[in-house]
């Protein structure tokens, strides 16, 4: 019987791939629970296997304490066990009332002292039980523990084993396809592609074989919660890696990747090798490489494209077939406007906005697509407004205003912040001119000030990011004083209150945004606050 024990630890742990020690270990909590149904459920009793020779040595203890305690009421061990959580414990009395020297489990530390001189509290005395014979209902219970013990060792396995393949590609048989997703066989574990991680249209039955992505590992209750991806851009990143040996070796590397699953994507490559087309190895002889890819991708057309370390001259590429005539670059908003012919406008935004959707993606910039007419348009609007505003602001003539516009001068207030001599030195300029118009700046910005103060806006809307003088006395004539009064407002209504040119929608949009800000760090300190008092 005693290397029957073993023996059978050793068959489970090879059959679930598990450690040994971890099922001899689920084994003794079994022989454990078995031994507590037949002696009494409160005693303390351990079952320790012998590693080699696979004897059972059972024992039943009681740890030395100061004060005796017991569950509060007769059910307790069990609800404390169901509910996953320690027994609530009262005083042990014994059968006339006064404090009990020992109970099932725990003994005073002058009771231990008869058994073991050097007893303290902390120890435990123990007692050797006779070997017992398992009823049927115990059996179930023990067999019932073992099972649990191996599935819960399997999980930590299971989870340990994937938690490391986050990036991988994994193919699996289709076991389930409901209303979540597809439920893949792994082999030795199983995987969940959601239904919103799945290329639109797509179809899978029972049987079939299926690629994905995985994108998350999660350790829940019932085990590793393996998730996968056919719509990742990641995705489409491995695929080329296994389809082209130089992206492997590393002589190509991919930059990045832009996707409208099921439909389009947008792939950059570098090559490190002069002599290396890194477009061409991409598309393959005959495009033998690429177009296993599409067939993957369930037709899903590719771009490929050579990445360009140019900001501008990178766009011009990722928006092919497009042609492109000028790009203007606005690194502070982090935006690009692309100029292109009016015939080419819909072949540059693409169906639905797909093709500039994807390039801003891939780029990592914000996009806006005009024609030539358009732009002309826009900047003829925006020169105008500003050269208004000095004309106005100056008291300067059109010539004057249109050079300091020409110097990239966008408000008045800018002119105080560089030097005389850097203004003076200006071409049509000189010193004198230089100091006169700084005098006339400050002036208009002391009275702008005054203006600001009688109408009452408040010092955060002045100090909002972004904010200039020209748009805030615009602001306080409308009634906009607070960063409440802004942070209601829509796009549209603060653009209708500006003079056209004043501020681009994407400038508007961001000071709307950054007024908003405070209500959320105000509801999530109110959130922190009523944790705290909780």
């Amino acid at each position: 019987m005693s290397l029957e024990l073993l023996q059978v630890a050793e068959a489970v742990a090879r059959e679930k791939d598990i450690d040994r020690e971890m099922v001899v270990e689920a084994m003794e909590q079994a022989i454990q629970m078995g031994a507590r149904r037949k002696y009494g459920m409160g005693l303390d009793i351990i079952a320790t296997i012998g590693r080699v020779d696979g004897g059972l040595i059972l024992k039943r203890r009681w740890e030395v304490v100061e004060k005796v305690m017991e569950p509060v009421d007769a059910d307790e061990y069990r609800k404390a066990q169901r509910e996953n959580r320690e027994m609530e414990m009262k005083p042990a009395k014994d059968e006339d009332g006064k404090p009990a020297t020992k109970n099932d489990s725990q003994m005073l530390l002058k009771e231990a002292q008869k058994v073991k001189k050097d007893a303290k509290v902390g120890d435990f005395i123990e007692e050797d039980l006779p070997p017992f014979d398992f009823g049927r209902i115990a059996a179930q219970a023990a067999k019932q523990v073992i099972f649990q013990k191996v599935r819960d060792a399997e999980r930590v396995k299971e989870f340990e084993e994937y938690k490391d393949r986050v990036g991988e590609i994994m193919s699996g048989i289709v076991k389930r396809v409901d209303y979540n997703g597809i439920l893949i066989d792994l082999g030795r574990a199983e995987a969940l592609i959601p239904r919103g991680e799945m290329i639109p249209k797509e179809t899978y039955r029972q049987g079939d074989r299926v690629r994905g992505y995985i994108f998350d590992v999660r350790r829940e209750v019932r085990g590793a919660q393996i998730l996968m991806s056919r719509t990742h851009p990641k995705f489409l990143e491995k695929l080329f890696k296994q389809a082209v040996p130089e992206i492997e070796s590393g002589t190509i590397e991919i930059i990045g990747a832009a996707r409208d699953p099921g439909f389009r994507a947008k792939i950059a490559v570098k090559s490190y090798d002069r002599n290396i087309d890194p477009v061409g190895a991409c598309v393959g002889v005959r495009g033998v490489r690429v177009q296993e890819v599409v067939n993957e991708l369930q037709g899903e057309r590719v771009d490929i494209i050579e990445y360009n370390a140019d900001p501008a001259g990178f766009l011009i590429k990722a928006i092919a077939p497009a042609i492109v005539t000028k790009v203007v670059v606005d690194e502070a908003e982090g935006r690009m406007e692309v100029i292109v012919p009016e015939d080419n406008l819909s072949l540059a935004i693409g169906r639905r906005g797909q093709n500039v959707r994807l390039a801003s993606m891939l780029t990592g910039w914000n996009i806006d697509v005009m024609t030539e007419a358009e732009s002309s348009e826009k900047q003829a609007e925006q020169f105008e407004a500003l050269s208004q505003m000095f004309m106005t602001g100056l008291d300067v003539d059109d010539t004057l205003a249109r050079l300091l516009i020409a110097e990239g001068f966008k408000s008045i207030e800018e002119l105080v912040l560089v030097s005389t001599d850097e203004l003076g030195s200006i071409e049509g300029l000189n010193p004198d001119i230089a100091t006169e118009l700084q005098n006339r700046a400050n002036t208009w910005l002391e009275s702008q000030k005054k203006e600001l103060d009688k109408i009452g806006v408040s010092e955060e809307l002045a100090n909002l990011e972004g904010m200039r003088t020209e748009v805030l006395l615009e602001l306080g004539k409308n009634k906009v004083t607070t960063l409440d009064d802004l942070g209601d407002l829509a796009t549209d209504e603060l653009m209708e209150m500006l003079p056209a040119g004043l501020l681009t929608n994407q400038q508007a949009e961001r000071m709307i945004m950054s007024a908003r800000q405070h209500w959320f760090t105000d509801e999530t300190d109110a959130a922190s606050s009523e944790a705290a008092s909780a």
